[in-house]
Parts: structure tokens; sequence; C-alpha cells
């Protein structure tokens, strides 16, 4: 088998990087380890960036997202008590976000590939780069008991964290960086009303809290928990209970509850892969990177990645600029770097680090220099507009000619 562009990866970032390809004549075949219902099990986030939104846009699979995300102008973030709004779009000259679940948008992705007639081969086996940095790189895999090899001209790596692409890149090649929070996320998925008509982000002494929606009947809220703590200890009650008590008491007395469809505890974590490219294959999205969910940016610093290779591809292919590959790296690692420290830097102000160490700094310390950070930021015009310009994502990057 022969193609353009092989993609490992059938979520997000590779359907879309996969349609954006489509749509500029460029061929590519996705190869997907697990089933396509897998792929939307995988219960995400689903805050877009306008530049996200306008990429979803552009690969003309916007439809449905247009008729049923949630244009969010702004949100709220509450601590001792006080709700302090984010006014994104008067703080950014009109930008907003999208509320629109991960899960629609993969789903939306999907049936626009398979309209298109586009190949995608899911439970793909041993997924093999081999030859990346020659001229004629290939992908070995096993799908239905027969081996295979997909020739091809370039490969992007969009198989997330646990991927083979990441790995593919030699250790004395690649620098890791990485911090592990000593907390995660306790996520619930509702069919109840949300509790806000925008997000509200809560700093707590029991703890961080968030809630969030996917629609005006569906909700999503997340509780800052031990890392030690199982789903199992969490009943739907005792979440509720706890999320109230984290809430500010306006939202708390009227927050609608009920029998949880998902819940989860996830891990948070900052981490960096640099370079991002070796020879001719491109790591995209988690393959490469992961921050926590703080600050909105996994899925949007995907997009990103997404957007620079498409440009790269693009130019590739129309104008035969094949020396334009070597600008992905340092293009992508620019926005994700300051995507990591916006998510690292809200994610030290918003939580309770407790009685932990932080730095080099002592907790008490790090507690009083966080809530002075956090006070300073909302109570100014120009903090509040650095949190908006962050939250809606800077402008993507051009190639250089």
């Amino acid at each position: 088998m022969k193609t353009q562009v092989a993609i490992i990866g059938a979520g997000p970032s590779g359907l879309l990087l996969g349609q954006l390809l489509a749509k500029q004549g460029i061929d590519n075949i996705i190869l997907e380890r697990v089933t396509g219902d897998y792929v939307l099990g995988r219960i995400r986030a689903g805050i877009l960036e306008q530049g996200f939104a306008d990429l979803v846009r552009e690969a003309g699979v916007a439809e449905r997202m247009d008729a049923e995300g949630e244009v969010h102008d702004g949100f709220d973030i509450a601590s001792e008590g006080k709700r302090v709004r984010i006014d994104l779009k008067g703080l950014t000259g009109g930008k907003t976000v999208v509320c629109y679940g991960q899960v629609e948008i993969t789903q939306d992705l999907m049936l626009a590939r398979e309209a298109a007639g586009l190949q995608t081969f899911y439970e793909a086996n041993d997924v093999q780069p081999q030859d990346v940095k020659t001229d004629a790189p290939s992908l070995t895999f096993e799908y239905q008991g027969e081996s295979y090899r997909l020739e091809c001209d370039y490969i992007a790596g969009c198989d997330g964290f646990h991927g083979v692409s990441r790995q593919t890149i030699p250790e004395e090649v690649r620098t890791e960086y990485e911090r592990v929070y000593p907390f995660g996320w306790l996520g619930l998925l509702s069919d109840t009303p949300p509790a806000h008509s925008e997000l509200i982000y809560c700093k707590h002494e029991r703890g961080f809290a968030l809630a969030s929606m996917r629609s005006e009947t569906r909700s999503r809220y997340y509780l800052q928990v031990p890392l030690a703590d199982k789903v199992e200890d969490w009943s739907d009650d005792a979440f509720w209970a706890e999320l109230k008590k984290r809430l500010p008491q306006d939202i708390a007395e009227n927050l609608v509850t009920g029998p949880s469809l998902e819940k989860s505890i996830a891990p948070l974590r900052s981490f960096v892969c640099e370079p991002m490219q070796y020879g001719r294959l491109f790591l995209v999205g988690d393959a490469a990177h992961i921050v926590p969910p703080t600050g909105a940016k996994g899925l949007n610093l995907a997009a990103s990645d997404v957007a620079t290779l498409y440009k790269i591809m693009t130019r590739v292919y129309q104008q035969n600029d094949p020396d334009c590959i070597s600008q992905y790296s340092d293009i992508a690692l620019r926005r994700v770097w300051n995507g990591e420290r916006f998510s690292w830097w809200m994610s030290n102000m918003l939580h309770n680090f407790g009685q932990m160490e932080t730095g080099d700094m002592d907790a008490a310390t790090f507690k009083r220099f966080m809530d002075s950070e956090l006070g300073y930021f909302l109570g100014s015009e120009n903090g509040r507009r650095v949190i908006a310009e962050q939250y809606v994502g800077l402008p993507y990057e051009e190639l250089t000619d």
C-alpha cells in the first residue's frame, strides 16, 4: 500500500489532520490500534479555542459544532467566596471559546472521513514506523491476521502519550521534561442542567473544583482529590456533597444533582518531548506533550500542532518545498511551552497543595505567594486580560518563507 501522509491514531488530532489534508488533495491513511467505538468512549474536555473552532470550519466539519456548541464569552474564577468574571470577549477584542465535547468533535470527524471515502484501519496491531530518517519511510502493521507495509512520504504520530511514535525517536536524541502533580481530578458526567451558564473555576481550602458542561442538559464537574483515591471511594452522593462545599454558596444552593453517567480520576502532569520531529516523523498532540487540564489547553495544543503540520504539508505538495518540514518542531514547541506555562500557572494558583513542599519553598510560603498572585490578576483589568488572552488561545504562527 502507498499513501502520501500516513497518520498513526484516529483521535481528534489524527482525524482533523486527515480531513484538512484531504481538502488539499493530499492522500492520507489512518491506522488506529483500537476500535472506533473505543475511541468515542474516551471522555475528554470540550473547550475549543477560537483558532481550533476556525480550523474545524476550514476542514468543513463544523455544521453540528456551530449548531449545538455553546459559545462562551467568559468564565468565572471563585476564591474566598467571591466570583470574578473573566470577560473573554471584552478583554480580547471579540474572541470567544466554544464548549463542544471532544467526543462530539471526534464523531463529526469520523463521519466526515467515512463520507469522503477516506481509508482508516481500526484495530491495526503492532504498528511500527520504519526508515523515518530516509526519503522513503513506511509503516508495518498487522490487520485482521495479515501483515502489511504502508509506504508513504511522511508519518504523523497522533497516537497519544503511550503510543509508538515518540518511542521511535532514539533516547539519545530526545529530551523529555516532566512535572507530576501530587493530586488528580475526579470527574463526574451527568444528564443535569449546568450549575451556571459559564464555567466556574473554584479555589477552596478543601481543594479545587470546576463546574463545566457539555450542553444545556449535560454537565461535567471536577474535584481535586488525592492521588491515592479510587473512583470506588466516591459514591455519587459523596461527590455531590463535596462539590457543594467547594462551589460558591449561591451556585451550590441551586445545583441540580443526578446519577453519574461516568466517573473517572485523571492524574495531572506537565510533559514535553523535544524535538517533535525526527526525520520524516512528526509528533502531534499527546504524543509529544501533556498539560494539566486547568488551562483547557490539551486538545487545543494538539489542534495547533495540526495547524502547523497541515500548513507544512500543503506547502510541500503544492509548492514543492520539502525543506520547510524543518520548521515544524520549533514552531510547534513555541506554542506548546506557552500553553504548558499557562496551565502550570493556573494549576499552581487554583489548587490546594496542602502541606506538600513545592519547588524550593515550604507549603505555607507557596500558598501565600499563590494567593497573592491570584488576587493581583483578578483585581486588575490588565491581569484579567492576560488570563483571557491565554485562555482564548494565542494566534497560530505562520511558516517562514
